[in-house]
């Protein structure tokens, strides 16, 4: 089973986050503080790490400095408070794989959970679950209220990478790179096509909606309780 290193001074947002995860096949574990969560890895691997910025003692910032020199492959995601670019960047600096702001979805954390774990390769859940849609990446099937969506295999490709990066814009190039190829004949007008099939077989689906972003490309948006 997956661990995950919880460290969140917000008793009830630590709880909440170890509940999802648990719910959806992870085995988190709950610290207060970097102190508690360097002595819970003295005693235990862990395959990811979700840690606050600004807690009492030593902040995330130092937290994931250390961790770093330990450690350079773990998927560490701050979730914090702090929206500025500066602290953005010095997270990134540091080593960070990805920072999500507070206050956060946790359809949106539960996406990136599984982002990071996928990138790292660690084996987790095969699974992406958002609001009313599940989608299996194994199977390539995704059902919407368990009704079944047929898809062709470039297109459950798309939307399972759009809705893996939710908010995060990919161009047309992008997807043509990564699902044509750079040598395909196809040309930047195959995508819309692909992109208007989706939003057709998934306009039932009310968690989540493919938007364009005009002049660049495509991004998915979740829908909190599928509204």
């Amino acid at each position: 089973m997956v661990k995950i290193l919880v460290v969140e001074d917000d008793v009830r947002l630590n709880r909440l986050v170890c509940r999802l995860l648990s719910d959806y096949g992870y085995q988190p574990i709950r610290c207060g503080s970097a102190a508690e969560a360097f002595e819970a890895m003295e005693h235990e691997p862990f395959d990811m790490i979700i840690t606050d910025v600004m807690m009492p003692g030593m902040d995330g910032f130092e937290f994931a400095d250390a961790v770093r020199q330990q450690d350079r492959e773990v998927p560490i995601l701050f979730v914090t408070a702090l929206d500025d670019m500066a602290s953005k960047r010095k997270g990134f600096r540091i080593g960070i794989d990805d920072y999500l702001v507070k206050p956060i979805e946790l359809d949106e954390l539960l996406l990136r959970v599984e982002a990071l774990l996928r990138r790292a390769g660690i084996a987790s859940s095969k699974r992406l679950c958002v609001g009313n849609l599940v989608m299996d990446s194994e199977e390539r099937t995704a059902y919407v209220d368990e009704e079944e969506v047929p898809l062709t295999v470039r297109e459950f490709d798309i939307l399972y990478k759009l809705l893996s990066y939710p908010k995060k814009t990919f161009t047309r190039a992008q997807l043509m790179d990564e699902f044509w190829g750079y040598e395909t004949e196809s040309d930047s007008r195959t995508v819309d096509v692909y992109i208007t099939r989706l939003r057709n077989k998934f306009k039932a689906c009310t968690a989540f909606e493919i938007v364009t972003v005009h002049g660049l490309g495509y991004k998915a948006v979740l829908h909190e309780n599928g509204k």
